[in-house]
Order: structure tokens, then sequence, then C-alpha cells
């Protein structure tokens, strides 16, 4: 996996709207879920806006027993300013020099956000698994600008998360724990989203959020703390 050429990368608004346009038609929203002893990794990245930083971490589990099999970081300059709904050109520079540091290939990358659930349905899911060919999904803490109604109580439950304006379903609810607010989970690259579903339900036997996001927060804060210290 060859890291980002920032020289290339977009710089304005209008640049990233016109590549996320250019990008929408390659993604593809079917594909099969991780199969057993597949490797899953989880990505996240920390930030220092003041001193205009981020680091970006890639961890590596096995889905049959969640343990971690590698880990890799990466640390730059933040590549784009904030932006609602362009995320993904602030992120992924960081995101893919810390895949490309991996020495395996992932069978699947969660985000810690969104995939088609964004409004021009290239979340950083879907953007990230167009740029690197990986099946990829998201799994987010909040519904971002679209609807659902609560799903039942038990793990497991989940209901659509709809976009208003067409009324399609974008992503599911999805309760990852008896009586917890659900998560947000969304078609990526190469996957479907009930099998999307099911690898989030695999990825989460104890805690609300996947353990490959749990792993991925807590190597790029540690990340970032180093970086700044030194």
């Amino acid at each position: 996996m060859t890291p980002v050429d920032l020289a290339a990368w977009p710089t304005t608004e209008a640049a990233a709207l016109a590549e996320q346009h250019r990008l929408r038609p390659l993604v593809e929203p079917h594909g099969p879920a991780p199969a057993p002893g597949a490797l899953v990794a989880g990505v996240d990245v920390a930030y220092d806006d003041d001193r205009d930083v981020v680091a970006a971490a890639a961890v590596l589990l096995d889905l049959d027993t969640l343990e971690v099999v590698e880990r890799a970081t990466a640390v730059g300059r933040i590549a784009f300013p904030y932006l609602p709904g362009l995320l993904a050109f602030r992120e992924l520079p960081a995101v893919i020099d810390a895949l490309s540091r991996l020495t395996r290939r992932p069978d699947l990358v969660v985000c810690d956000g969104y995939g088609l659930a964004h409004p021009r349905r290239l979340g950083l899911a879907s953007h990230l698994g167009v740029l690197t060919g990986l099946a990829t999904m998201g799994v987010a803490k909040t519904p971002f600008t679209f609807s659902h109604t609560a799903p039942a109580p038990e793990r497991g439950a989940w209901t659509p998360l709809v976009d208003a304006a067409d009324g399609s379903e974008v992503g599911r609810a999805l309760r990852t724990r008896a009586g917890v607010k659900p998560v947000f989970v969304s078609v990526g690259h190469r996957i479907g989203l009930s099998e999307a579903v099911s690898a989030t339900l695999a990825l989460t036997p104890e805690y609300r959020l996947p353990e490959t996001t749990r792993q991925a927060d807590s190597l790029c804060r540690r990340a970032l703390a180093e970086a700044v210290a030194g």
C-alpha cells in the first residue's frame, strides 16, 4: 500500500467536493463478511491542532480471538482543515501511512466514522476503501445527520439509519450491549450492510465499541503524546 502523495492531495473545499463526486461511483457496497481467522484492522487518529500534528494508528486483530497481532503508527502534519463532511481529507493521509506500515494485509478495516452514511455517500470508510482496495466499514458513535428509531434493548437488535431526503437506508443503529446506546454501522467498500453488522457484533463481545476501535484509539493517543513530548 502506497502512502498518499500530499503534493496531489486536495487543499480546498471545492477540490475536495469534486474528488468525493469523482470517487463515489467507485464504491462497491456489497461483499462478504470476514471469514473465521480473518485479520481485521482498526484505524483511528488523534490531533494536536495547536502544533499542527496528527497521529494515526492501525491495529491488526485476529477475528477469532480478538488478540492484537500487529500495530503501526504514523505521525505527520494535518493535511486539510476541519470542514463538516470532508473529514476524510484531514485524516486519510495519516491513516493510509499507518496501514502501509503493517506487514500483513487486513481482510477488513473498521473505521471510527462513516461509510455510505454520509451526505455524498463517501464517508471516511468508503473513501479509504476506494483508495486502497481494502474491504472497509464504518462504526460511528453518533448518527451524523440521519434519523433512526431506537432499536430493541437486547444485544444484536437494530433499526435502519435513514436519509430523510430520499428515504434510503444508509446504515443501521445497532445495539452491541443490552440496554446501552447503539452504534451506527455503515458500509464502506466491498462489504454488505448485513455483513458489516455481523462483523461489528463479532468485534464487540464485551464493550459498546469494536475492539478494533478501542485498540486504535488508545494507540493513536499514545503516539500523539509521544510525538508532542518529543
